[in-house]
Order: C-alpha cells, then sequence, then structure tokens
C-alpha cells in the first residue's frame, strides 16, 4: 500500500535522522555515513558528517555506469540563436571530465573556489559540474550583472579562476560579458589567477595575454579528471543574495544533503521518473538554475531543458508551448511572473492550442507568491494540475509543496500547500509566541533545518546567526509572513516587512493584491505601504492592464478601489491606485516593492543589483509622484 503524505510527514518530524537516513541510500557514497546528523553546535547543523561523495559522479558518472549513457541529459533550446542541442549522459560526462581536467591544469585544487559569468548555454552547466567533479566551490553570478557587484562577489569569494562566455543574449539584445568582467577584475582588490572565455559567434571577446584563455582549445587538450571524493560537509557552491546592507551574502551549499534531498525530491515533489523530460524555465544564476536546471534533474536521471529566451517576445506568448511540444516535457516549473507575462499578452490562451502539449502534466510556480487569479487562470487554460511552492535561496528546495509524488492534496489557490516533508512550521508573533490559527505572524522552520539548506553563509557565520535564529531562538526565520489555516495549510502572504500597519490593523499586502488581481483588466498588480501620517501606513496600489483593452483608466482604478472595500473592508484604507505600464523586478521575476516603498517615501534606496531594467524605476517614480508621493 502506498503510504500517505500524513504518514510520510510525520516519518519526517518524528525521527528526521532514521527518515533522511534510509533516502541516503539512495546516494553514492564513496564513503557511506555512520552518523546521519549532527547538532551538537545548532544552528550549525551538520547531515551525513562523517560520509564522503561526489556530486559530479551522482548526476553523471552513476547513470553511464548503470547503462543508461545514452539516455538524453540535458535539451538546450535557445529560440534567440536558433539553435537545439541535445546531450547524452555520456556525452555530458566526457566533455564535463576534460573541462574539469582544464581545471585541474590551471592549478584549480579541491576547496578552490572558481566563479561562473555564463548565460543560457549548456557549458554553464557544465563548468557547475567540473567544479564539483575535482572538489572546487563553484559561484555562479547571473550573466550580465553590473562590473561593480561582480566585482564585490570575486573580492567575497576569492576565485582562483573565472569560467565566463564572450556575451548573453536577452531577447533581442545582445549584451557582451568581456567588458564587464574586465572592468569588475580591475575593481577588485582579488586577481584571479585564470579566466577561461567561451568564445560565441555573436560577440567575440578580446583576451588578456597571461590571463585569458580560449574555453574551446584550452578543453579539447586537456586530459579528462576523474571524481573526487569529497566530504560531505564540503562547499558545494556559494550563491550570493542580495543582503539588506548591501553586502552580499554568500549562501553555502553542502555537498552530501543537497545531494540527497534533491534526488529525493524529484520524484517526491515533482512526481518524475528518471527518464522524463523535467523542464525549469528559469536561469543558472538563480538557486532554481542551481537546484532544478542542473543538479536535481540529473541526480535524478531526468532529462532536463535549458531553455535561453523569454515566455514572451521569443517569438510570441506560445514560446514555453512549443518547448513543451518539442521535447515532449512531462513537468514544468517557472515563475508566477512568467505566466503573468503570458496572460497579459495572451488572456485567452490561444497559443496553447496550437501546439501538442499533451506530455505535460503538471505546473509547478515558485519564486514569489503566486496570487490566486494567475493560479485559476493556469488551471482554466491548461486542464493540469497548477501547484505552488514556497522556497528560498537558503533553503535550496521546497519549505512548503503539495508533494505530487506522494500524493496529490486538494489544490487551495494562494497557498503552496503544507510543509514539506522534514519541515516543521510555527507562525509566531514579533515576542516570538505561537499565534491563533489563521492569523498572520512570522513563519518560521524548527531546527534542524532538513538537509539541503544552507549550513552558513560565506566567511560570515556571526551574520548567518544574527540574521536567520536570532529573532526567534530555536527557529529559521524565513524573513515571511503569513499564516496556517486548520488544515494545516500554509499561506505566505508577503516578506515580514510587507505587512503595514494601517492604524494599528496588520495587514497583508499579499491580501489586497488578490482582491486586485482578481479584476478582470489587471493583468499584474503591486501594493506597499508609504507612510502615513494619521494611519502610520496606506497602501498604495500599481496596476499593469491586460493587452487588449481600451478602457477608461480612471474607471477601472475605481473598480479596484471598490473590490478591496468589497473583499478585505474599509479597514484596508485602500484609496490611492494607479496604471503603470511595468512593474520594476529582479531578473528572477521578484516585484521590488522595498524599492518602490523607499520611492514613496523619499527616503534613501540602492538601485538593485539584480533588478531587469533600471529605467522602470523613473517611471515609477513619475507615476508615485502624480499620486503626491513622496509628500512634501
Amino acid at each position: 500500500m502506498t503510504e500517505s503524505f500524513d504518514d510520510l510527514y510525520n516519518r519526517s518530524i518524528e525521527n528526521p535522522e532514521q527518515f533522511w537516513g534510509e533516502l541516503a541510500k539512495d546516494v553514492h557514497w564513496n564513503k557511506a555515513p555512520q552518523k546521519v546528523l549532527d547538532d551538537s553546535n545548532s544552528p550549525f547543523n551538520l547531515w551525513f558528517p562523517d560520509g564522503e561523495l561526489n556530486a559530479c559522479y551522482n548526476a553523471l558518472d552513476l547513470h553511464v555506469a548503470e547503462g543508461n549513457g545514452d539516455r538524453l541529459a540535458l535539451i538546450y533550446d535557445s529560440p534567440v540563436t536558433n539553435t537545439v542541442r541535445k546531450i547524452t549522459f555520456s556525452d555530458m560526462r566526457d566533455q564535463v571530465a576534460k573541462l574539469a581536467g582544464a581545471l585541474r591544469d590551471r592549478g584549480v585544487q579541491p576547496g578552490d573556489r572558481v566563479l561562473i559569468y555564463m548565460p543560457m548555454v549548456p557549458e554553464a552547466t557544465m563548468a557547475m559540474l567540473a567544479c564539483a567533479r575535482i572538489g572546487a566551490v563553484h559561484s555562479v553570478v547571473f550573466g550580465g550583472f553590473a562590473a561593480n557587484e561582480l566585482a564585490v562577489r570575486i573580492d567575497d569569494a576569492e576565485p582562483v579562476a573565472i569560467l565566463a562566455a564572450s556575451c548573453g543574449i536577452e531577447g533581442n539584445r545582445i549584451i557582451p560579458y568581456k567588458p564587464l568582467l574586465d572592468e569588475a577584475i580591475e575593481l577588485s582588490s582579488h586577481k584571479p589567477g585564470t579566466c577561461l572565455i567561451l568564445q560565441r559567434p555573436q560577440v567575440e571577446a578580446g583576451m588578456i595575454g597571461g590571463r585569458d584563455m580560449d574555453w574551446a582549445s584550452t578543453v579539447a587538450t586537456a586530459e579528462p579528471a576523474d571524481c573526487v571524493p569529497m566530504p560531505a560537509n564540503a562547499p558545494l557552491y556559494v550563491l550570493y543574495t542580495s543582503g539588506t546592507t548591501g553586502q552580499p551574502k554568500g549562501v553555502v551549499r553542502d555537498t552530501g544533503g543537497y545531494v540527497v534531498a534533491l534526488k529525493w525530491s524529484m520524484g517526491a515533489i515533482y512526481g518524475v521518473l528518471p527518464g522524463d523530460v523535467y523542464w525549469a524555465a528559469s536561469d543558472v544564476g538563480w538557486v532554481v538554475g542551481h537546484s532544478y536546471i542542473c543538479y536535481g534533474p540529473l541526480l535524478n536521471g531526468n532529462t532536463t531543458v535549458m531553455f535561453e529566451g523569454k515566455p514572451v517576445g521569443t517569438p510570441d506568448p506560445g514560446a514555453f508551448w512549443r518547448v513543451i511540444a518539442d521535447h515532449k516535457v512531462k513537468v514544468l516549473f517557472t515563475a508566477p511572473t512568467a505566466f503573468r507575462a503570458i496572460k497579459k499578452e495572451d488572456p485567452s490562451g490561444s497559443f496553447i492550442g496550437k501546439y501538442d502539449i499533451s506530455s505535460l502534466e503538471a505546473l509547478f510556480l515558485a519564486g514569489e507568491r503566486c496570487d490566486p487569479d494567475t493560479l485559476e487562470w493556469a488551471q482554466d487554460k491548461l486542464k493540469l494540475p497548477v501547484i505552488d511552492h514556497w522556497w528560498q535561496t537558503e533553503t535550496g528546495w521546497s519549505i512548503a509543496a503539495n508533494c505530487r509524488g506522494v500524493e496529490l492534496l486538494p489544490i487551495v489557490p494562494g497557498s503552496p500547500t503544507r510543509p514539506a516533508p522534514g519541515y516543521s512550521m510555527d507562525v509566531l508573533d514579533s515576542e516570538g509566541k505561537p499565534i491563533t490559527t489563521g492569523d498572520i505572524g512570522a513563519l518560521v522552520v524548527k531546527l534542524p533545518l532538513p538537509p539541503g539548506c544552507f549550513p552558513t553563509l560565506w566567511n560570515a557565520p556571526e551574520r548567518y546567526v544574527s540574521s536567520y535564529f536570532s529573532a526567534f531562538p530555536g527557529y529559521y526565520e524565513t524573513g515571511d509572513a503569513g499564516y496556517i489555516d486548520e488544515n494545516g495549510y500554509v499561506f505566505v502572504m508577503a516578506r515580514t516587512d510587507d505587512v503595514i500597519n494601517v492604524a494599528g490593523h496588520r495587514l497583508s499586502t499579499g491580501a489586497i493584491e488578490e482582491a486586485l488581481a482578481g479584476h478582470p483588466d489587471v493583468a499584474e498588480c503591486a501594493v506597499m505601504g508609504v507612510a502615513d501620517e494619521l494611519k502610520g501606513q496606506a497602501p498604495v496600489g500599481l496596476l499593469v492592464l491586460s493587452d487588449g483593452g481600451d478602457r477608461d483608466h480612471g474607471g477601472i482604478v475605481a473598480e479596484c478601489i471598490q473590490r478591496v472595500r468589497d473583499q478585505i473592508g474599509p479597514v484596508a484604507a485602500f484609496k490611492t491606485a494607479t496604471v503603470v505600464t511595468r512593474l520594476p523586478k529582479t531578473r528572477s521575476g521578484k516585484i521590488l516593492r522595498a524599492t518602490m516603498r523607499a520611492i514613496a517615501d523619499g527616503t534613501q534606496w540602492k538601485m538593485p543589483a539584480t533588478i531587469d531594467d533600471p529605467i522602470i524605476l523613473d517611471e515609477i517614480a513619475d507615476s508615485l509622484k502624480e499620486l503626491g508621493y513622496p509628500k512634501a
């Protein structure tokens, strides 16, 4: 008899060492761990502390050894270059081994850091795996990042080598990377010894003698490197996430716990089997790209899709459906912002019918809160389970999820369902006391965090404790606010600092956004709490309208204000909204509410390093000025 979700979850909480110890047997160990958890120095908890393994071996070599070398490991689909490449596990293993050999020949040793500054090409994934193969710690920086931000990361990680491409392609724009890289190295105090440059045909990068090497010729002449067994708690990678102080936080990922958790998650959460085609429509620069473009699918023997394009504009809102049809994708994972973009340009979903997407069994959404309207639109158009799940760079995989491979629970729009196995969650008030069921508070996770979560921050153990574990001793502070209902369903309503206080009433911006997003003319929206002399804070809404409509903006705004009054009540004091052409976002799709709030309040703010298009903030500032913000 198949185990129910409740039984599985309860086992993971009541006896986590037994639960994860059993799952660890599904991984290839060079030295099997005898101890599952060392929690003697919490919150610096260590999973499988005496084990040894290699992440690259588990992702590539193991499948070849088991006779599956001819199975497709990666499909590269690039509408911006009109290219499709298909790479088997055997070919991937061979190319990664030679790249690893090239790094080893340049003196890269286990524990050394290698920075990767690449676009969405197969070589980016190969670079990550090549580092893992020889025990080097990779740190991927989103391709096209500004030089000063790249320099900060170079100085913090101190890489001995950098792997980069000559350019990236964003829609119809070619972005040369090498000038940005050269400027970053000039700005940084630390100087890497080697830069391996992948020359793309769109732009040929100028090379600096003695430091820069051509990727193709260097790798072609290298001897393949074998996998180096690494301690389970050795860092696999450092991934930088922007901090509130402006100094980026280097999230460390260990090797053993990550391999165990990710391999298990592919079947348990996403419901895919080895050989299935799985597509995470994200970027290698983000945690989704690490966990579910590179490591997770390959560890599980899936075919992973790497897409160099956009959900709209490459060439139209049918881009995703074309990829699913061409490559027989079984599960798609993307951000809600991608679906809002598709919905905005194709509200009726007419492009879906142009392709045979019968292979698709489920859509997973994450990266930001999924408003119910977007989820329901996707459900209606796709006629499939649309599953919201919630996780963070720090956790590396889902905190809350509907575990499709265990038992598909009822889907409730607005909720990522229940805590995933391994995560014991509570909702606390500012004093650390449990909150009444259904009331909003800080969402926290009891220690120890399950395998795969970050064991520390790079070179910043004190900041690790102060940022995540000091406010609520014994818990990990997610930084998100929300509630858990009587059925155990989690509702993530906003970042903690996006819960606004209107005349003493704590209100979630997410709840107001839900009401606004339900208006038929609203494609996307954002709500922020701005300073108000009388009420402390007042909510202000920014609305992006669906394409094809020609209604009066004033009428739409009035109807939206009434919707909030009807659905939330006068307590929300929602009286101010305006229509904008677009919202400022990070490249991973998160709306920059805190930055917009600072503009409205007239307080100091810093241009976010991850912003998709800085010009949008000027447009937002003009719109806020028309509304009277900042107040004189």
